[in-house]
């Protein structure tokens, strides 16, 4: 269990060698590059300027009360404290990042954990009050005894985070490298909850922390956020970068989002894009938004009339689309008109040999690329359609929708 905390360590007096007070505690650092929980040392204010005193150099702590087993003029000088993540600037009454609550909270103290180890205490950070508990040691410091405050403190429920669960926002980019902050916690968590927690910072933080997400994390979050926030943070990345997440979302959302954006921007964009995928984009960005055409996607499975379950398995294997387009695969004759559609839990059941054109659905629903949304939601209800394949004037497929695209539609419009 942790038995120290950040405020009631800082301003605690220092006492040397010589048995004599020599300072008190201005700062605690970690050095994230070597640990990112353990504490590196104490900066300790003294008449002669702050000292750095670390954990090998103490030989208790007890009562806040630090001891030390070195004399005062032998404490290493701080010359600089780049580097450093320091606890009470860096984190006290900042706001963080709980990746198991999917949430932005803010630091009210600081837990460590105390563990004797070849005669000297190594601190580790713990945990981080976001509670009542930890804003009450801190309100009551200096104005009542240590035992009570901490007796007062025990009356409030606790409401931690381990610190195994805290990601740290660091809007610098030059000191988010030398801290080595990043966001590998935030990435695991679904990209509903990782834009839910951007949609809770300001928009510095938010710029930095998607900033340092991989371009597929980023892609998929991106598609979860309101369109003015898509174009904002969008717009805050270098041209390259921002191309690179928009290859990874799927054709019609980057499609919805580079319709959003200023024409230069979205030029600037398409023109840093890989010819294939801004080919994609391109073809669906001449569509009006509000029609089929304008919310399908081209990226969809379809298999000729002649192609059998094993084909059709082989045509998932390398599909790099996202995974809501592939429960249906769609069969198409040699003009590419859709001719029918098969359910994938029917090829589930199907042997290798067995023919596509055998496992295709009774009704094959389709609208036209001229419909319009109404229609489109409309047809989604009334057939209960998790894909909805869509065809120009000749039958030839063009497009598929997804039901994702239909639930997005409808919450924008609540």
């Amino acid at each position: 269990m942790p038995n120290l905390s950040l405020s009631e360590i800082l301003g605690a007096p220092v006492i040397d060698s010589t048995g004599a007070v020599r300072g008190r505690v201005r700062e605690v650092a970690v050095f994230p590059q070597d640990d990112p929980s353990r504490i590196a040392a104490f900066i300790v204010r003294t008449r002669n300027g702050d000292r750095m005193l670390p954990p090998a150099q103490i030989s208790s702590i007890k009562d806040a009360v630090i001891r030390s087993s070195e004399a005062a003029e032998h404490w290493t000088p701080l010359a600089s404290s780049e580097g450093f993540l320091l606890l009470e600037r860096d984190l006290l009454d900042q706001q963080i990042i709980d990746v198991h609550g999917r949430k932005v909270v803010r630091v009210n103290d600081v837990d460590f954990e105390v563990v004797q180890s070849n005669g000297h205490p190594t601190f580790s950070i713990y945990e981080v009050e976001i509670g009542p508990r930890g804003a009450v040691r801190r309100l009551l410091k200096n104005l009542a005894p240590r035992r009570a405050i901490n007796a007062m403190a025990e009356r409030f429920s606790p409401k931690i985070i381990p610190w195994d669960f805290v990601d740290l926002i660091e809007v610098d980019p030059a000191r988010r490298v030398k801290l080595k902050i990043e966001h590998a916690r935030l990435s695991r968590l679904h990209p509903a909850d990782i834009a839910d927690i951007l949609e809770e910072l300001a928009p510095a933080q938010r710029e930095a922390v998607f900033e340092t997400l991989d371009e597929d994390v980023a892609a998929d979050a991106l598609e979860e956020l309101d369109p003015k926030l898509q174009g904002s943070l969008l717009e805050s990345l270098d041209s390259d970068h921002a191309a690179d997440i928009v290859e990874e979302m799927e054709p019609d959302a980057a499609a919805d989002l580079l319709e959003n954006l200023s024409d230069q921007a979205s030029e600037q964009i398409l023109d840093e894009m890989q010819p294939e995928e801004r080919e994609e984009v391109e073809e669906l960005l001449e569509f009006e938004e509000d029609t089929a055409a304008g919310r399908m996607t081209t990226a969809y499975i379809s298999a000729p009339q002649k192609a059998t379950a094993e084909d059709a398995i082989n045509l998932l294997r390398g599909f790099e689309g996202g995974v809501e387009t592939v429960s249906t695969i769609f069969l198409v004759d040699e003009a590419g008109n859709l001719v029918g559609a098969v359910p994938l839990a029917k090829l589930a059941l199907a042997d290798n040999s067995t023919p596509l054109a055998t496992l295709t659905s009774d009704q094959l629903i389709s609208c036209s690329i001229e419909a319009n949304e109404k229609e489109v939601a409309e047809l989604f209800d009334k057939y209960n359609l998790l894909t909805l394949p869509v065809i120009d004037e000749t039958g030839q497929l063009n497009g598929v929708i997804t039901a994702d695209d239909i639930i997005s539609l409808l919450r924008r419009k609540l």
